[in-house]
């Protein structure tokens, strides 16, 4: 059966981690309560410690009450002025899993067991393929809008995620099919948009990626109903993903799967070649 899960609503601040994501909500709590027990041990107050170490009292306040995310940077420096011996040091990998929501770990984690990964988009550019400029544009154009810790929270686990693509070890082959609609939207100014088009161009240019292009002008899109993923696994098995509005589904169910794989087959056929895509990008950048 597909799973189906709700996009974490933290549009008020005052959870950045999602309130469905009570994992990643207790993983915060528990290193807060680590923090402050060695900052009392100590006889620091709050104040004191992030003097200490360069941080405000705010900031350590909230991260002892598991509000915020601390940076490996912060808990390396509180560990030593705390006299810790590597406990809270020894929790940064805890808390860089637990810096990005539960669906973007199960991506990521997916991805990483993937020989294969496709995408059609028709909105904006695909999240693997995305400037750091334009992803927060992106994120930055979500209403009700994200808190500042949410945006910088996001495009972390984002830029995180995209070290698939030329990352070490086992590297998939990707495809990815863009509408035309998606190249030309000037999501963050027109500049941002040009560094986006020339990413791309840069991207299409690896061996295990094809890059492609529907354009507008074409009749057919069998794509219409939105964007989706489709990963194949090391074991042989396929999963799909898709993230609309408020609903983000890795989808498993062989049907529906087999339904995305003659839509993205249909979508490839319809698409320029990727070598005419390329050319394409090209056109569209000098038009920007």
């Amino acid at each position: 059966m597909g799973v189906t899960r709700r996009e974490p609503q933290s549009g008020d601040g005052t959870e950045p981690y999602g309130a469905d994501d009570e994992e990643s909500a207790a993983v915060l709590r528990t290193v807060g309560r680590v923090v402050k027990t060695c900052r009392e041990r100590k006889g620091l107050r709050q104040a004191e410690l992030g003097a200490a170490i360069g941080y405000s009292e705010e900031q350590v306040s909230s991260v002892e009450r598991g509000r915020r995310a601390p940076s490996p940077t912060f808990l390396e420096a509180a560990d030593g002025v705390l006299d810790a011996g590597g406990l809270i040091a020894g929790l940064k990998k805890d808390v860089e899993e637990a810096r990005y929501p539960k669906k973007v770990r199960d991506l990521a984690k997916l991805e990483g067991e993937a020989v294969e990964i496709c995408a059609y988009d028709n909105s904006v550019v695909n999240g693997l393929l995305q400037t750091e400029a334009y992803l927060r544009a992106v994120f930055g154009s979500r209403r009700p809008a994200f808190s500042e810790e949410e945006v910088e929270r996001l495009v972390a686990a984002r830029m995180a995620r995209q070290g698939i693509i030329d990352g070490k070890g086992m590297i998939p082959a990707f495809s990815f099919v863009h509408d035309e609609a998606a190249l030309r939207r000037p999501v963050g100014g027109k500049m941002v948009l040009r560094q986006q088009l020339e990413r791309l161009l840069e991207i299409g240019q690896m061996r295990n990626v094809e890059i492609q292009v529907l354009p507008m002008e074409s009749e057919d899109n069998a794509g219409l109903d939105g964007p989706f993923h489709l990963l194949r696994l090391k074991d042989g098995n396929t999963v799909g993903h898709s993230d609309i509005q408020l609903v983000s589904r890795l989808i498993s169910d062989r049907r529906e799967i087999q339904i995305l794989e003659l839509r993205y087959g249909i979508i490839r056929a319809q698409a320029l070649t990727p070598r005419e895509s390329l050319a394409y990008i090209e056109k569209l950048l000098g038009e920007t």
